[in-house]
């Protein structure tokens, strides 16, 4: 399957609001991801307790929206709006770019960038 398809489904998880399954099913055991704050997780596993506990504090999702999408030989990029109320009270309103890196059909490396 080519990375424009494979991003395509990807994203279908994230606006559905399943980030683990999007992990489980994409990313590679040893991906590596780099927070906007220059935080980096190495491997599968330090990612998906990472989301686990990040989505454990949403209260709710006012919306996920996907404003752009492309992709080229190896590398793919989706430009999102992420809007949340966490269960502390604060609001998360996020407008933030995803770059990923794909080997042999899994992401093993994506970077956010919040605008």
């Amino acid at each position: 399957m080519n990375v424009a398809q494979l991003n395509k489904d990807l994203n279908v998880l994230v606006l559905k609001g399943d980030m683990i399954t999007a992990v489980t099913q994409f990313f590679a055991d040893s991906s590596k991801t780099i927070d906007h704050d220059g935080t980096i997780i190495e491997g599968k596993p330090g990612h998906l307790k990472k989301m686990e506990g990040f989505l454990g504090g949403i209260a709710k999702v006012n919306g996920i929206t996907l404003h752009d999408e492309a992709s080229g030989d190896n590398i793919s990029f989706s430009e999102f709006t992420f809007d949340f109320d966490m269960k502390d009270g604060s609001e998360i309103l996020w407008h933030e770019v995803l770059r990923r890196t794909w080997k042999d059909g899994k992401v093993i490396e994506e970077t956010y960038f919040l605008n």
